[in-house]
């Protein structure tokens, strides 16, 4: 079993060419086990691609995926073990119920119990509507019923590629709370990719950000704020010049607006700048600090490209 501080997933200078053109350039990073990880990237930066590579379903062409210490193009079979994914809208027997579905699937693998089938259905939340037929069950409930097929033999990995994809609002929030509990609860790696920043928010714990193949960044999500963004800080202090100079110490770009000190600083900073103005003397009478989005950060880190 894979130690808690061990990431399940391991990315090491993954490439994929296809034709001469490089579509993922050295793109590395770690997965750790309880958490769920976002992917995010502009039309064409490689995140269904880099989805593809992580299950098998195209062949890396250098670096290497590690799934539980194993690697998906040396130990197949032993790497994939430890997966449960969709990758495309999960495809469902519609005349048959949903239980009749996750049966069919069960006899499929080896050790799958039937206190197993109403483990996961108990925790996706369709106890109610599982023994009526697929055909009457909304869009979001046949993800639901998808994710507890990919759950159904307790893999360390889930792998969602757009699972939001033709959700309505309710349905979005109802995947978005039971993947943070699915993550907990299972002590399970969740891997999503989406164009929907807002809820990659507040569903995400760590968000990756990539573009034209190559990773950007990896931001920790906390609450509604990413660890490490810079805050455009306002600051009511006298006098204003002499609070200026010492804000441009941590931003030469500090200026004063409207009679407001505007300071761009990392949240861990605004409580130093607090502190420098007081011994210098200065009357502070307000700080107030808007934290930047996920979407004000990628936006500028992507150059306002467009979301796949």
């Amino acid at each position: 079993m894979n130690e808690s501080g061990t990431p399940i997933v391991q990315l090491r200078n993954v490439s994929k060419k296809i034709g001469g053109k490089t579509i993922i350039d050295k793109l590395s990073f770690d997965v750790p086990r309880g958490e769920v990880f976002g992917f995010l990237g502009p039309n064409g930066a490689g995140k269904t691609t880099t989805i593809r590579m992580m299950v098998g379903l195209m062949s890396i062409t250098e670096g290497e995926i590690m799934i539980e210490g194993a690697s998906i193009a040396k130990d197949f079979e032993k790497a994939i073990r430890h997966v449960g994914a969709i990758v495309e809208n999960p495809e469902m027997y519609k005349f048959l119920s949903g239980y009749q579905n996750l049966l069919h699937y069960a006899r499929m693998r080896e050790g799958i119990a039937r206190e197993r089938i109403d483990e996961v259905v108990s925790l996706v939340g369709l106890s109610n509507r599982i023994h009526e037929k697929v055909k009457t069950y909304s869009l979001g409930m046949r993800q639901r019923l998808g994710v507890a097929q990919a759950l159904l033999h307790r893999p360390s990995l889930l792998i969602l590629d757009e699972p939001t994809n033709g959700l309505d609002p309710a349905g979005i929030r109802e995947l978005r709370d039971y993947l943070r509990k699915l993550s907990r609860e299972e002590n399970i790696a969740v891997v999503v990719s989406s164009h929907l920043l807002s809820e990659m928010e507040l569903m995400c714990d760590k968000v990756a950000i990539i573009q034209n193949g190559r990773l950007i960044d990896v931001r920790t999500v906390k609450g509604d704020q990413l660890e490490g963004s810079a805050a455009v800080v306002q600051l009511e202090a006298e006098p204003s010049e002499q609070a200026l100079e010492v804000a441009r110490s941590f931003d030469e770009s500090a200026a004063v607006r409207s009679g407001k000190l505007e300071v761009a600083l990392k949240r861990e900073d605004i409580p130093k700048l607090n502190a420098q103005l007081v011994a210098a003397g200065i009357q502070v009478y307000s700080i107030q600090a808007t934290t930047k989005s996920l979407e004000d950060v990628f936006l500028e880190m992507t150059g306002g490209d467009q979301i796949a």
